[in-house]
C-alpha cells in the first residue's frame, strides 16, 4: 500500500508547527483538538507504510473506514476536520472534499449510529439539593454562587469560568445583569447578555464579600484559605457538580450522570416545563442549532406529557 512521493517527504515533519499559523485566530481548545484529530491520521499513516501529505480520497476514506468501529461518527467527522485544516495550512490541494469521502460518510451513518451521551440535567430541584449540601466554607461560598449563576445563565461550563468580576453589574430589583463574552458558538467574543435570580444576585455577594473585589476571574481556586487570581478549571467545575450530588445523597451512579453541562441542560428543561417556547429558549441559552436544543428537551417533553 506504500505511495512514494518525493513532493511531500519533507512536508510531514513540519505539519505540527504548521499548526501554530492558528494561534489567536482560533480557540486553544480547537487548535488542541486539531492536532490530535490529524495525530491519530499521521500514527495510520505510518501503520500502513504512507505518506500523510498530500493525502488522497482514497486513503482518507480508509483511513475512516478504519476508525470506525471504535469511534463516534461525530469523531470521524471532526477527524475529517482536521485533515482538511492540515492541507490547507501546509497549502496543499484538499483531498477531502472527494466524491469517495462523501460516500464513505454516507456509510459509515448508516451503518454506524451512535446517539450522543447526553448529561443528566441540573433542574430546580436538584439545583437546591447542592446548593443545600454546601458546606459552611469558603468552597461553599463560591460553589453555591457558581451552580446557582450558571443554572440562571444556561451557561457553558467554558463560559462559567470564563466570566470576569466587570461582566456583573448589580441592578435596583437585586438581581443581575451579566455579560456572557465569549462562547462555542460566538468565536469573536461579541457576547450576550442574561439575568438571574434574586438568589444568585445574593449568593454571588456572599461570594465576593469573602473573596474580594479585586479579583479579575468571577470564580477562582481557593489555595489555603486564599483566593488565588486565575480562573478555575473547566474540569474544576465538572468536578464540583458530582461531589455536590454526591453530598447530596443520591447514589453514585446517578451523581455520575451529571456534568459540567448539566446546569445549562436542566435550566433549559425547566424553561420548557414553565411553558417558555424554543425560540425563547435559544435566545436565552445562546443556542444556533435546533437539534442540539432538542436533545436538551427530550426528557423534560417527556415529563410535561406524563404529568
Amino acid at each position: 500500500m506504500a505511495r512514494i512521493s518525493n513532493s511531500i517527504s519533507c512536508t510531514a515533519p513540519y505539519w505540527r508547527s504548521a499548526f501554530s499559523r492558528l494561534e489567536g485566530a482560533y480557540a486553544p481548545s480547537t487548535i488542541r483538538g486539531y492536532y490530535a484529530d490529524v495525530e491519530a491520521f499521521v500514527d495510520w499513516c505510518d501503520l500502513v507504510d504512507i505518506e500523510p501529505f498530500p493525502a488522497t480520497s482514497e486513503e482518507i476514506a480508509q483511513f475512516l473506514k478504519d476508525e470506525a468501529p471504535r469511534r463516534t461518527v461525530s469523531t470521524l467527522q471532526r477527524r475529517l476536520y482536521g485533515i482538511r485544516k492540515a492541507h490547507q495550512l501546509l497549502d496543499l490541494k484538499d483531498p477531502t472534499a472527494g466524491f469517495e469521502i462523501k460516500l464513505m460518510m454516507r456509510r459509515l451513518r448508516r451503518q454506524h449510529y451512535v446517539r450522543v451521551k447526553q448529561a443528566k440535567g441540573m433542574t430546580k430541584e436538584y439545583l437546591d439539593a447542592f446548593l443545600e449540601a454546601q458546606v459552611d466554607s469558603p468552597w461553599g461560598l463560591r460553589n453555591r454562587a457558581m451552580m446557582s449563576l450558571g443554572y440562571d445563565l444556561l451557561t457553558r461550563r467554558s463560559e462559567l469560568v470564563a466570566l470576569k468580576t466587570e461582566d456583573i453589574t448589580w441592578r435596583s430589583d437585586d438581581t443581575l445583569h451579566v455579560l456572557i463574552r465569549r462562547s462555542k458558538n460566538d468565536p469573536f467574543g461579541k457576547g450576550r447578555i442574561g439575568f438571574t435570580s434574586n438568589r444568585s444576585a445574593r449568593l454571588l455577594d456572599e461570594w465576593l464579600d469573602w473573596r474580594g473585589r479585586h479579583i479579575n476571574s468571577l470564580f477562582c481556586p481557593i489555595y489555603h484559605g486564599k483566593a488565588l487570581d486565575k480562573s478555575l478549571s473547566t474540569t474544576t467545575v465538572k468536578q464540583i457538580i458530582r461531589s455536590s450530588a454526591e453530598s447530596a445523597g443520591f447514589d453514585p451512579w446517578l451523581a455520575d450522570k451529571f456534568s459540567g453541562h448539566s446546569m445549562r441542560v436542566g435550566a433549559a428543561q425547566d424553561l420548557l416545563r414553565m411553558g417558555h417556547d424554543t425560540a425563547a429558549i435559544m435566545r436565552a441559552g445562546g443556542w444556533k442549532s435546533l437539534e442540539v436544543l432538542s436533545r436538551y428537551l427530550e426528557s423534560a417533553e417527556h415529563n410535561v406529557w406524563a404529568s
